[in-house]
């Protein structure tokens, strides 16, 4: 997953120290917040500058100092872990503040050394600001502080990577569980690996692996959720999205985002473990439920610029789409193809 800015404009310590001086919405005086951190006034502007290019709304009123209307939701691993109750203990959360990748940064974790045999699997990264993830096909995931949940778990598997085929869509699976235990019932799939909303996509996953044919084999799954979207994110964005808050009634009814990870973990979990067992055929048909697709006319665009036209049939054992055209019944792995819409088919 990757944010709208770059490195250099990434948020650094000292910023991220000040924002959580003024997460109680009230407004600090430049000299009490430099003399809590024992810094210079100079110093609280400088790393206060450019705060609203990360989604906030810092206000800086001469003889008031400054304030934040709509101060992030901070992640807490202690307390996502407390809300998970037992099932906390089969899970290591950090949470940074910020990173290039949480992806990057746990298959970094995930490989063994002389020392060690590498990051158990259950760990987890969540990251408040990434400012240099990937998406599938290159794509940028664009996001404010605070207001997505991006994060990476671990898990390890005894088998190779060629029987984790279906593992992006088992993963769907979990997500759309875990919305519906929040009481969110309108968000769908969309193969391979996304989930809409009202509107457009409101969540991404992205997996990585490293391990043998064979096994055993290692494996990230990177999800990025967007809670709701500012105005300086949604001019960056050039496709239709969407946020939790878009679906809820009440947007401010928008999950906190410490409960959302911890609904969400142990989901995933259960996913995990039956696919350990079964594959993703077990999940299989739950899938096609959810699919925002099924049955629909579609076109995929193909590596080489070509076009496929049908009609979603479903998914096979393996994750693959099976589409109807004209002539047949073709399966399509996940690979390089995009799914549109037969309504945005052009764009």
């Amino acid at each position: 997953m990757k944010s709208t800015l770059d490195k250099s404009q990434a948020p650094n310590a000292l910023t991220f120290s000040l924002l959580r001086l003024l997460t109680d919405g009230k407004f600090h005086s430049g000299e009490l917040l430099a003399r809590q951190l024992g810094i210079s006034r100079a110093s609280v502007s400088n790393a206060l500058r450019g705060v609203e290019s990360y989604g906030l709304n810092l206000y800086s009123v001469r003889g008031r100092g400054y304030c934040l209307n709509n101060p992030p939701q901070w992640l807490d691993a202690e307390c996502i872990v407390a809300q998970m109750g037992e099932r906390g203990k089969n899970f290591r959360i950090e949470v940074l503040d910020c990173a290039d990748s949480s992806n990057t940064l746990l298959l970094q974790r995930a490989k063994p050394d002389i020392a060690n045999g590498g990051a158990p699997g259950g760990t987890v990264l969540a990251v408040e600001w990434q400012s240099g993830g990937r998406g599938r096909l290159g794509r940028t995931w664009h996001s404010g502080l605070g207001n997505a949940l991006t994060f990476s778990l671990l898990w390890r598997f005894g088998c190779g990577l060629s029987s984790l085929s279906g593992l992006s869509l088992a993963a769907g699976v979990a997500l759309i569980r875990a919305l519906r235990v929040l009481g969110i019932q309108s968000a769908q799939l969309k193969w391979p690996n996304d989930v809409l909303g009202n509107g457009g996509k409101f969540a991404g996953i992205l997996i990585e692996a490293q391990g043998d044919v064979l096994g055993p084999s290692a494996v990230v799954i990177g999800i990025g959720l967007n809670l709701s979207l500012q105005q300086q994110v949604l001019r960056r964005i050039g496709q239709p999205v969407s946020s939790l808050a878009d679906m809820l009634a009440d947007a401010s009814a928008v999950p906190e985002r410490n409960h959302l990870l911890a609904v969400i973990l142990p989901e995933l979990e259960d996913v995990l473990q039956d696919f350990t067992v079964n594959g993703f055929a077990a999940l299989r048909a739950e899938w096609q439920n959810y699919h925002g697709f099924q049955d629909q006319p579609v076109q995929l665009l193909l590596p080489d610029g070509s076009r496929v036209a049908g009609i979603v049939r479903g998914v096979a054992d393996d994750g693959a789409l099976e589409l109807e055209t004209m002539h047949e019944i073709r399966r399509f792995n996940v690979g390089e193809v995009s799914l549109r819409g037969a309504e945005h088919a052009a764009a």
